[in-house]
């Protein structure tokens, strides 16, 4: 299997064709080469392009684990580098991609090093967050854990998330309380946590517990989904920047929390399996 390797920010995806797989499922495959290990090591595999009806590409997304992600920002900046890496797409020019999560507007610039996407609307009703009880907008509420608690909003950005409001050891917090948090009760198929902190009005910091592949330095659509908490909060103007361990990258909004999201993207090596 021939594969790329990229990464946004530290986070860090292989990207493969469908013709690559072999006999492994994508699932399989995922679990293989993503163990660090055992494989080439990365935060998940990019499956793709793909023909579509709605776009002009479209995209799998796998987390380490197996699983298939809805939507993942750094996966998808990192998919359009490498649309354009192999001559499918040019500088500057807006192209189309059909995710799990919805569809998304792209644009590579700058040589690939700086890809922007509409992300789309962030909800943060409960049923798109996939969190259980009474439809609602999940807002400052106390999520109960074993010997603690936090306050939370949820949000989806066409894939799930809880961000956490009031940790006061994010940096500690996150991998004590990131994975209780993925797998609680309250989320119907696991989520994606952040722990935010807000700077100023036009800047936060985050620490990312990603579902299905664990504490991760940097994620993108964790970065929409905790800056349009702030932003719905009050807390934040409609244009942010999301620092984080790996770096950081802007996200803005309109009236209707549609969202855009630009960061950068860099080539690691390609590598080949058995």
């Amino acid at each position: 299997m021939k594969l790329k390797k990229y990464h946004g920010l530290g986070n860090d995806y292989l990207v493969t064709r469908l013709a690559e797989l072999g006999t492994p499922t994508p699932a399989e495959a995922a679990r293989q080469v993503c163990d660090r290990h055992k494989g080439v090591g990365s935060d998940g595999l990019l499956l793709g392009p793909l023909p579509s009806q709605t776009a002009d590409f479209r995209l799998r997304i796998f987390n380490p684990d197996g699983s298939e992600a809805e939507k993942s920002g750094n996966g998808i900046r990192i998919f359009c580098r490498f649309l354009y890496d192999e001559g499918l797409v040019d500088q500057d020019t807006p192209f189309s991609l059909e995710t799990l999560g919805g569809k998304v507007g792209c644009v590579v610039m700058q040589g690939g090093d700086i890809v922007r996407v509409e992300m789309g609307a962030v909800s943060f009703w409960s049923e798109d967050a996939g969190i259980t009880g009474e439809g609602r907008e999940v807002i400052r509420e106390r999520l109960p854990l074993p010997d603690a608690g936090f306050t939370v909003c949820g949000a989806s950005v066409g894939n799930p998330h809880c961000i956490v409001l009031d940790s006061t050891s994010p940096e500690t917090d996150v991998h004590r309380f990131g994975p209780l948090i993925e797998r609680h009760p309250w989320f119907k198929n696991r989520t994606n946590v952040q722990f935010l902190t807000v700077i100023d009005r036009g800047n936060i910091a985050l620490q990312i517990w990603e579902r299905g592949a664990g504490y991760t330095t940097a994620s993108g659509s964790s970065s929409v989904a905790a800056s349009a908490v702030a932003h719905k909060l009050g807390l934040c103007d409609a244009s942010i920047k999301v620092h984080m361990p790996g770096g950081s990258l802007d996200v803005s909004f309109d009236a209707a929390f549609h969202a855009v999201m630009t960061g950068p993207v860099e080539f690691v090596c390609t590598a080949v399996t058995p």
